[in-house]
C-alpha cells in the first residue's frame, strides 16, 4: 500500500511538473540609478533622506522576482549605483556597455530626459523619482516609463477628495521654484477639471528663511499667519511646494482655520507606512525587516519597476528584451501592487496607472479615484492626463 501512495505520489509530482513552462535558465540583469542633487536641507532631520533610499525597494523587489522566477529557470541580478549630476552619464554608459537592458532612475525631471537619451533604444527606462507633467507631455520619450505618479495624477486626486467633501473653494498657495509653480499649475488644471474654485492665490517668496538653520518656530509663528491674513473666505488651503520651503509650516499657523492639503497637510502620495489595506501590511513588514525602517515612496516606486519587469519575464520568457518592452506595454500587462486592482501604463505616454493614497499624519485618510468620478476606459484614467489631452508623441 505504501508503494502505491508513493507511486502515487510521484505521479502527481510529474503532472505538475509537466504542467510548469520549461526551465530556460535566463538572467535579467537591471540597475537602480540614483542621481543625488545638491539640495537645501530639509525643515527637520525627520526628513533626512536614508542612505539606501531607493535601495532597499531595489533588494525587496529583486527577491520577489526571484521568488517566482525560480520556480522557471529564471535569476534577477540588480546592481544599485549613487552618482552625482556630473558622474551619473559615465555611470549609466557603464551600465549599458556591460549589458543591462533595464534602468530604473531616480533623478530630477532634467536628468531624467538626459539620461533617458543616452540609454536610446539600448535600455528600457523606468522613472521612479520625477513628478513632473512635462515629462508625460512634450518631453516624454519612446523608452521612458514612468512608475512615479504624475503632478496631474497627484492633484487630481486630492481634488476629487475635496470636492467629494464639497471643500471646494480654495487658497492656492504656492512657492517661487519653477517646480513649485508646475506643481500649482496642475492644481489649478484639476480645479477647473472638477468643478472646484481658486479664490486666492499667493506666491511663497524663498528668501533663504523659514528653514530648521534659521529662528524655526518662533519666527514662523509670527510670520506665517501675516502672510496668510486677508484672505477671501475659503473652505482648504492648498499648497504647492515641491521645494520643501514652507508648507510644512502651514498646520496651525494660518490665519484662518482652515485644513491644509497638498504639499502639508493631506498629502497625495504613492505611498505610506500606515497603508494596510489589500495586503499592504505584508509588504511594510517585509521592508521594515530588511531595511529596518519604513517604506518610501521612492523605495516602493523602484519596487513597482523591479516587480513589472518581474512580472513581464513570468509571462514572456525567453529573456527576449524586446518581448518584454512590447509585452509591458500591451493590453496584457497588469501589476499586483498591493492598491486593490491591478495596474498598467498608459499606453499614449509611459504613465503606471494606479491609485493616489491620501495621507495625513500616521493615516491613511482616504484613495483616489474617488467614488462617483467615472471614466469610459478605467476609472483610474481620472487621475492625471488623458489621451486626448496628452502632448506625448512617443
Amino acid at each position: 500500500m505504501r508503494e502505491i501512495h508513493r507511486l502515487a505520489a510521484a505521479s502527481v509530482v510529474l503532472c505538475l511538473a509537466a504542467a510548469l513552462p520549461a526551465r530556460a535558465d535566463v538572467e535579467y540583469r537591471a540597475a537602480v540609478l540614483r542621481v543625488d542633487a545638491q539640495g537645501t536641507a530639509p525643515i527637520s532631520r525627520l526628513d533626512l533622506k536614508p542612505d539606501d533610499l531607493g535601495f532597499a525597494g531595489a533588494e525587496l523587489g529583486t527577491a520577489d522576482n526571484a521568488t517566482t522566477g525560480g520556480f522557471m529557470g529564471q535569476s534577477f541580478t540588480t546592481e544599485t549605483v549613487a552618482a552625482t549630476p556630473d558622474t551619473a552619464e559615465d555611470e549609466l554608459t557603464r551600465l549599458l556597455d556591460e549589458g543591462f537592458s533595464y534602468i530604473v532612475l531616480l533623478a530630477d525631471a532634467p536628468m531624467t530626459v538626459q539620461l533617458a537619451d543616452l540609454a536610446g533604444e539600448r535600455a528600457l527606462v523606468f522613472n521612479a523619482f520625477a513628478s513632473d507633467d512635462s515629462l508625460r507631455g512634450a518631453d516624454c520619450r519612446a523608452n521612458l516609463l514612468h512608475v512615479a505618479p504624475s503632478d496631474a495624477m497627484l492633484a487630481d486626486a486630492l481634488a476629487q477628495y475635496l470636492v467629494w467633501k464639497r471643500w471646494s473653494d480654495w487658497y492656492l498657495i504656492e512657492g517661487s521654484h519653477p517646480q513649485d509653480q508646475a506643481l500649482a499649475d496642475a492644481y489649478r488644471r484639476a480645479a477647473e477639471k472638477f468643478g472646484a474654485r481658486i479664490v486666492e492665490e499667493r506666491v511663497y517668496e524663498d528668501t533663504g528663511g523659514a528653514r530648521r538653520t534659521d529662528s524655526g518656530h518662533v519666527q514662523v509663528q509670527a510670520q506665517m499667519p501675516v502672510f496668510t491674513q486677508r484672505a477671501r473666505d475659503h473652505h482648504v488651503v492648498v499648497a504647492a511646494d515641491r521645494a520643501g520651503v514652507f508648507a510644512d509650516w502651514l498646520p496651525y499657523h494660518t490665519w484662518d482655520a482652515r485644513p491644509v492639503s497638498g504639499s502639508a497637510g493631506l498629502v497625495p502620495e504613492s505611498w505610506h507606512p500606515a497603508h494596510e489595506a489589500w495586503g499592504a501590511t505584508q509588504f511594510q513588514t517585509r521592508f521594515e525587516k530588511l531595511a529596518n525602517r519604513p517604506a518610501r515612496d521612492e523605495d516602493y516606486q523602484v519596487w513597482m519597476a523591479l516587480r513589472a519587469i518581474g512580472e513581464a519575464a513570468t509571462r514572456t520568457q525567453g529573456g527576449d528584451f524586446a518581448a518584454i518592452r512590447d509585452f509591458i506595454l500591451s493590453e496584457d500587462f497588469d501589476l499586483a501592487a498591493f492598491k486593490g486592482q491591478s495596474l498598467s501604463f498608459r499606453d499614449w505616454d509611459g504613465q503606471l496607472r494606479q491609485p493616489v493614497l491620501l495621507s495625513a499624519g500616521n493615516v491613511v485618510a482616504s484613495v483616489s479615484p474617488q467614488e462617483g468620478f467615472l471614466h469610459q476606459v478605467s476609472q483610474l484614467d481620472t487621475l492625471g492626463i488623458d489621451r486626448s489631452e496628452s502632448e506625448c508623441k512617443r
